[in-house]
């Protein structure tokens, strides 16, 4: 799973876009044109315009899930805070997802709220309050961090704490709280379609971060993808 390290430079940053261009091409060549084909379509409807947080998510398969779900709305990052519990995905559960999702981990919350604080994120924690804004209405004008808590706790008091706002999904029956992969998935679902439906967002990669993240992609589908990517670069 291709781990990112906050405030590290892509290894591709220093490359124009012309020499991305071409190790690209390059890098194209060593797999299927399906691939690539994926490759330049799914692209599209990337977004970092809304991002998840997880905070010590312990349980293998919530984790999997999310990364899944994820994947499938078209959300390329993941935050994952490990004060207390390491982030282990089961491969089973995210069905290949984690190859495509990139994740970055954070020793403590406050580091992941001032990392992405920097970026411009508004941070949103999910939570059942009587007062939260329903995920239906919650404002997504500026770039959304959605932060998720434990299984059985939820989120702490520090990530509370430090939020800029709260949201919850509507509840009709007698359990109070959904489980963690599926809070997930149902508020991806919301935020994602009212993102694509409102012309105002620019809410897509620009043709530069298009290269850098179908390079990254690159990467996982070429067997010793690192390697070799090191080696086209080394050959521009």
């Amino acid at each position: 799973m291709p781990e990112r390290i906050p405030n590290l430079p892509s290894p591709f940053a220093a490359l124009t876009t012309e020499q991305k261009a071409t190790l690209y091409e390059r890098a194209a060549d060593l797999f299927s044109e399906h691939k690539k084909e994926l490759f330049d379509r799914l692209s599209l409807n990337r977004t970092r315009h809304i991002c998840v947080v997880l905070e010590d998510i312990y349980q293998s398969h919530n984790a999997s899930a999310v990364l899944r779900s994820c994947d499938c709305f078209g959300v390329q990052d993941v935050h994952v805070v490990e004060a207390r519990n390491p982030f282990n995905p089961a491969g089973d559960v995210a069905v290949g997802s984690s190859k495509w999702v990139d994740y970055y981990k954070h020793t403590s919350i406050t580091d992941a709220y001032s990392h992405l604080h920097r970026q411009g994120y508004r941070i949103v924690a999910t939570l059942p309050h009587e007062n939260d804004t329903m995920i239906g209405d919650l404002d997504i004008s500026q770039p959304i961090a959605l932060v998720f808590g434990t299984e059985l706790t939820g989120l702490t008091q520090e990530a509370i704490d430090g939020a800029d706002a709260y949201v919850k999904i509507p509840m009709y029956g007698f359990t109070e709280s959904f489980n963690i992969s599926v809070c997930a998935a149902l508020s991806l679902f919301s935020l994602t379609e009212r993102m694509r439906r409102n012309p105002s967002l620019h809410w897509q990669f620009t043709p530069d971060q298009l290269l850098d993240l179908k390079l990254h992609w690159a990467m996982q589908a070429i067997s010793d993808g690192e390697k070799v990517m090191n080696s086209l670069i080394a050959n521009l």
